[in-house]
């Protein structure tokens, strides 16, 4: 089987943005709240961050959480889902918002116009890459030695790869409200039905699971 590029757990507000306006190192997602926008996979029993107390849901949430790590060999995000920092690196101490031990157990590669040297944490090692999405595609798919890569976001690097035509596979969970700006994945859903098919799937968290497979 050839290897896929997934988007995994992707959460968008109502309105389609992936967060919000005016990142910073206080604010990841700007003016979104991340533990209103992660509520849902945060509060399964295998939430894709590890949380310190046991327990967790283990309902229809859960079942895509569970499937965040299988199969997959390495990750691609864009830079502001790495950093909050713009052009070139002041310096090198920043190695993301996850702390010692992120949660990727894979190699990443984070695009950038700005590279700077890889580094490892644990069993993640973070490369910083100058390329277009097929050609960063053609690394990660390397990297993940016949396993899948999953394409970590945020909504612009995401977008950038369904307009090359490169995405296999997105799980897409949907809020129910709304953050009016910030970093849009769609104006809606429909837009990928003529690349996709689509299933729709209510959660009683409150979210809608968007799956989307090639045709």
């Amino acid at each position: 089987m050839s290897q896929l590029l997934r988007v995994q757990n992707f959460t968008v507000s109502a309105d389609g943005f992936g967060a919000g306006e005016g990142q910073s190192l206080e604010k990841p997602f700007g003016h979104a709240d991340p533990r209103s926008m992660f509520a849902w996979a945060s509060a399964t029993e295998h939430p894709p961050v590890k949380r310190s107390e046991p327990g967790g849901s283990r309902g229809l949430d859960d079942y895509f959480t569970r499937d965040y790590a299988r199969n997959i060999g390495a990750e691609i995000m864009g830079r502001n889902k790495f950093s909050p920092q713009r052009g070139p690196w002041q310096d090198y101490e920043w190695q993301g918002w996850w702390g010692d031990e992120p949660p990727f157990h894979t190699p990443v590669f984070v695009m950038t116009h700005h590279k700077r040297p890889s580094f490892t944490l644990t069993d993640t090692t973070f490369n910083f890459v100058d390329g277009d999405p097929a050609a960063v595609l053609a690394q990660a798919k390397e990297a993940a030695q016949g396993q899948d890569v999953r394409l970590g976001g945020g909504a612009t690097t995401i977008r950038q790869f369904l307009d090359a035509d490169l995405v296999d596979t997105l799980h897409v969970a949907v809020l129910p409200t709304k953050l009016g700006s910030g970093a849009r994945l769609w104006e809606s859903p429909d837009e990928l039905r003529d690349r996709f098919h689509l299933d729709v799937v209510p959660s009683p968290s409150g979210v809608t699971h968007h799956l989307f497979w090639r045709k």
